[in-house]
């Protein structure tokens, strides 16, 4: 019985809330603001659609807000998981979402209930960092084939998937409208903050919304010839079918291990990054990993079967909710309550945001990511270090999201205890 009542909500969960709800409200619609084009980018990047990312956003972003063990935790779909999630989609179509979305999320259920939620602090911050490294060359080669707006080449690797695809590109004839919305779409999006500064607006506006709205304008006013995310269906959720007659039960259980694995990490890391970033310090208000698995397992499970995908907690969108003031997990409720507002009423404007437009902005947040001025400040670190980031990075490329931690936190401690080993000048067994 103490296990199900450290899992399962209370009324702490919102203390203060009566003087904290317009803080949590402007932080809630902040960050549906930021979330909305990413939700569509990433649906778009996975195969699933448009739809499919929102869906996720709204339904995973509400059930780990309410169910989860963070207070500013922000869920929804991730580039992270479109990395696991987009060869899988192209070897076993859309169908095999709903099952393996339902079985990974039972699966990071099962974490919680069995408290596996402090393995997170046994992961090496070099092997962190490569890991982060490596889903931000991931993201922005998979934004090749809606960058050039031409159909995806065949293959599940994206580094040779994205070169090939630009390849056939160039072959067929650039479509340079896409590519000038890309483009467009990037410096609205690094130079906003700029201009912002400069002209001294203080209500904060998300670079990522600005430059979805100037290139759908500029789209339109224009007349450019691009792909665009199209009407949304007036049903916004709908009952995914559980069969997987294309997908092997090997296969199954082996990506639903995958991204269960994936989507525990991603969420534990983000929901300590949100700690730090709040300065949480009491051992009460703290978040609680095995809670936070619990909940981000159901929001994977249902998201998955109502139409969207697994998801994760968002480290990105998780900032930017503590960056705005958010106090409880009330806001990222608001934020899922706002993406629906949006959905509902401005769906003729969504439909023609063009796609270009999207994998500029995941194109930018990939750069984000990567963050060349922490890469070059980590450089500085040991060599051990250095070499596990990069280590890590090229495994996550080459390889896959999981074998790049194993390689590279293999690869950390060894190195590791062979350079203790020399320093102890071999007067000791090295294990």
């Amino acid at each position: 019985m103490q296990i199900l009542r450290d899992l399962l909500p209370n009324s702490k969960d919102y203390l203060g809330l009566r003087k904290s709800w317009r803080h949590d409200l402007m932080a809630g619609i902040t960050v549906g603001i930021v979330a909305l084009p990413l939700a569509m980018a990433f649906g778009i990047t996975t195969g699933s659609g448009a739809q499919s990312g929102l869906i996720t956003a709204i339904l995973a972003g509400l059930l780990a807000a309410l169910l989860g063990g963070s207070r500013f935790q922000v869920s929804g779909p991730t580039g992270a998981m479109t990395v696991v999630l987009v060869p899988i989609v192209a070897q076993y179509g859309i169908a095999a979402l709903a099952p393996l979305g339902l079985l990974a999320g039972l699966i990071i259920v099962l974490a919680g209930v069995f408290r596996a939620g402090n393995i997170i602090n046994k992961t090496p911050w070099p092997v962190m960092e490569g890991f982060t490294l490596g889903i931000a060359m991931v993201i922005g080669l998979q934004q090749a084939p809606t960058a050039f707006d031409f159909h995806k080449a065949p293959g599940t690797h994206t580094l040779f998937v994205a070169i090939d695809t630009a390849k056939n590109a160039i072959s067929a004839g650039v479509n340079w409208s896409a590519i000038f919305l890309v483009l467009f779409t990037l410096i609205v999006k690094f130079g906003y903050p700029f201009i912002s500064r400069k002209l001294k607006i203080k209500f904060h506006i998300p670079a990522s919304f600005v430059a979805i709205v100037f290139a759908t304008v500029v789209a339109t006013l224009l007349n450019l010839d691009t792909s665009t995310v199209g009407k949304l269906p007036s049903k916004i959720f709908k009952v995914s079918s559980l069969h997987f007659n294309n997908l092997p039960v090997s296969a199954l259980i082996i990506a639903s291990i995958e991204i269960a694995i994936l989507g525990a990490l991603e969420s534990l890391l983000s929901a300590r990054v949100a700690d730090q970033m709040a300065h949480i310090h009491e051992p009460e208000l703290k978040y609680q990993p095995n809670r936070e698995l619990f909940g981000q397992g159901i929001a994977t499970m249902v998201a998955s079967v109502f139409g969207g995908m697994p998801a994760t907690g968002a480290i990105a969108r998780t900032s930017v909710n503590v960056r705005s003031g958010a106090k409880t997990r009330m806001s990222a409720v608001f934020h899922a309550i706002f993406l629906v507002v949006v959905v509902l009423l401005l769906n003729p404007v969504i439909s023609r945001v063009p796609t270009a437009a999207l994998a500029g902005v995941l194109i930018g947040t990939s750069y984000r990511i990567a963050s060349p001025a922490n890469l070059k400040e980590l450089m500085k670190t040991t060599k051990i270090n250095i070499a596990a980031i990069f280590i890590t990075a090229f495994s996550v490329l080459f390889i896959d999201l999981i074998w790049g931690i194993l390689i590279g936190t293999v690869f950390f401690f060894l190195a590791t205890k062979i350079s203790e080993f020399i320093k102890r000048g071999a007067k000791e067994p090295l294990l």
